[in-house]
C-alpha cells in the first residue's frame, strides 16, 4: 500500500528534464499502476459502448438463431406429426386393400369353382346328351336294319308262296279296303 500511495505522491514530485519541468519518470514500478489505471479508465470509457453494442448484437444473434431454431423445430415437429398422420392412413388404406384384396381372392376363387362347376355340369349334359342321341341313333339303325331284314323275308316268303292269282286276289282285296275306308272318311 505504501507502494501506491508513494505513486500518487510522485505524481506531483516529478523530476524536471530540463527547464520546461516536464521528464519521463524511468521508476517502472511507479508508473505502471497508474498506466494501466488510466488505461483501463479510457478502455471503459470509450470501449464500454462499443463492448455494449457487440454484446448485444451477439445477444440479439443468439435469440434470432434460437427463435429460428424453435420455429424450425416447430416446423419440423409439425411435418412429423403429418408424416406420422399420413404414414397412418397409408398403413389403414394398405391393410384395406389387403383385406379387400384377400376377400376379392376369395370370391373371385369361389366364382372360378362356380363357374367350372356349373361348366362342368353342362360338359357332363352335354356328353349324357350325346351319348342318348347316339343310343338313339344305333337304335334306329338296329330297328331299320331289322325291319328292312324282316320285309326281305317277308317279300322272299310272298313272292315264293303267291302265285298270280293269289296276288290279283290279294291286290283285289286290298283295293277293296281302300274303297271302304274312302267311303268312312267321306
Amino acid at each position: 500500500m505504501k507502494n501506491l500511495t508513494d505513486s500518487f505522491v510522485s505524481l506531483g514530485h516529478w523530476p524536471s528534464a530540463g527547464s520546461f519541468g516536464f521528464g519521463f519518470n524511468t521508476d517502472i514500478l511507479a508508473t505502471n499502476p497508474i498506466n494501466l489505471s488510466v488505461v483501463l479508465g479510457v478502455l471503459i470509457f470509450f470501449g464500454k459502448g462499443v463492448l455494449s453494442d457487440l454484446l448485444d448484437n451477439r445477444k440479439q444473434r443468439i435469440l434470432t438463431t434460437i427463435r429460428n431454431s424453435e420455429e424450425l423445430r416447430g416446423g419440423a415437429v409439425e411435418q412429423l406429426e403429418k408424416a406420422r398422420s399420413r404414414l397412418r392412413k397409408v398403413e389403414i388404406e394398405a391393410e384395406q386393400f389387403r383385406v379387400n384384396g384377400y376377400s376379392e381372392i376369395e370370391q373371385e376363387r369361389l366364382n372360378l369353382i362356380n363357374s367350372t362347376s356349373k361348366t362342368l355340369e353342362q360338359l357332363e349334359n352335354y356328353k349324357n346328351e350325346t351319348i342318348h342321341f347316339e343310343q338313339q341313333r344305333a337304335i334306329n339303325q338296329v330297328r331299320q336294319r331289322v325291319f328292312q331284314q324282316a320285309l326281305q323275308g317277308a317279300l322272299g316268303t310272298l313272292n315264293s308262296c303267291l302265285n298270280n292269282e293269289l296276288h290279283l286276289r290279294t291286290i283285289s282285296a286290298n283295293i277293296g279296303m281302300f274303297g271302304a275306308m274312302k267311303e268312312i272318311t267321306d
